[in-house]
């Protein structure tokens, strides 16, 4: 979870194929453009890189533990909403399945590590789905590598004509920085040095979020574009205005923006001189080390682990079936409990 919202937007419509022509790519920018004109508050956490494993509470304000997070870091959010509609049974049937995948070495026991290791690969699917989609999209010839070449060719669709190209066409230019920055990123990613990818450094290029060697340029996009005025530095109404339309307007803000000003001036302004400059920024997106797999696992273990072992048995796991996977069925049923003792 961190870059430029163009090539957010554009890396992500790769993921489709959709970038066909020319006149199709300047619309998807232009409706980029419209869209930062709403108010978005999600915005926050598209930047920070390391954040938690859902958008749920683990705990709420009263410290009541909220099973949803935990539904969401183990399986993932898509594949949660999934078990929520199954019966107990079914949920226990494919949590069994699951555990099986969990228990890698094929000892009957899931460890901590294992289990980390499971919360990782949930957490990173949808990663791995679209380097898988996106490789096999620019490599239809199945070849080790990809070369810059190519790759700028099939996303850009695009001759060398461009490098002579007019630089008061703002089109052109829109062109020549994407692809700027593309190069820059790539250069990052090619840890061998032969402008080609294979596909481990093609998933680095595609999400630098996700690789330690490519937090640089991470740092550097995000500084890019919020920073308007090019000054290398982030003011606090760049910030602002980076999740939020009406900033500089004479206009009431909602709670989260005055939340978000507090959080710039107290937070992450840490010199107090009015900006962040690039290390405050590395702050901001990159907190400092908090694995939050493994504080999980550990949590899930802690509540499962009947004698104390430090590890899970299936039995263990199935027994708390509610804790790891849930389902709709559960609730309901406790739902005609609580309304039989009311």
């Amino acid at each position: 979870m961190f870059c430029s919202l163009v090539q957010f937007a554009l890396h992500q419509l790769k993921i489709m194929d959709l970038l066909l022509n020319q006149s199709f790519l300047f619309i998807v920018i232009l409706l980029m453009a419209i869209g930062l004109a709403v108010p978005n508050p999600d915005n926050e956490k598209k930047r920070v890189v390391n954040k938690p494993l859902s958008d749920e509470q683990h705990y709420g304000d009263d410290a009541e533990h909220n099973v949803d997070y935990d539904h969401e870091a183990f399986l993932g959010e898509d594949e949660a909403r999934t078990f929520e509609n199954l019966t107990p049974e079914e949920s226990k049937k494919r949590l069994g399945e699951i555990v099986d995948k969990i228990d890698k070495d094929n000892d009957g026991f899931v460890t901590q590590k294992e289990l980390q290791d499971w919360i990782q690969f949930t957490q990173k699917r949808y990663i791995l789905d679209d380097v898988d989609r996106q490789w096999k999209s620019h490599n239809p010839n199945k070849k080790e590598v990809l070369t810059w070449e190519d790759y700028r060719k099939v996303t850009y669709g695009l001759t060398d004509d461009l490098e002579n190209a007019d630089e008061s066409n703002s089109d052109d230019l829109s062109y020549k920085d994407m692809i700027a920055r593309d190069k820059r990123r790539w250069e990052v990613a090619d840890t061998d040095d032969d402008d080609a990818l294979n596909e481990k450094e093609f998933a680095n290029f595609l999400h630098p979020e996700e690789a330690k060697h490519m937090q640089d340029v991470v740092i550097q996009e995000t500084l890019e574009d919020i920073d308007k005025d090019k000054d290398g530095k982030v003011s606090l109404e760049e910030y602002i205005g980076d999740t939020y339309g009406g900033a500089g307007k004479n206009e009431d803000e909602p709670d989260w923006v005055r939340s978000e000003r507090d959080q710039f001036m107290n937070f992450r302004d840490k010199d107090k001189d009015g900006f962040m400059d690039k290390e405050e920024v590395k702050e901001w997106i990159l907190p400092p080390d908090y694995d939050h797999s493994e504080a999980e696992a550990r949590h899930l273990i802690f509540e499962s682990d009947s004698n104390k072992d430090q590890k899970l048995t299936k039995d263990e796991i199935l027994g708390n079936y509610d804790l790891f996977v849930g389902s709709q069925a559960t609730d309901f049923g406790e739902s005609l409990m609580r309304h039989d003792e009311f």
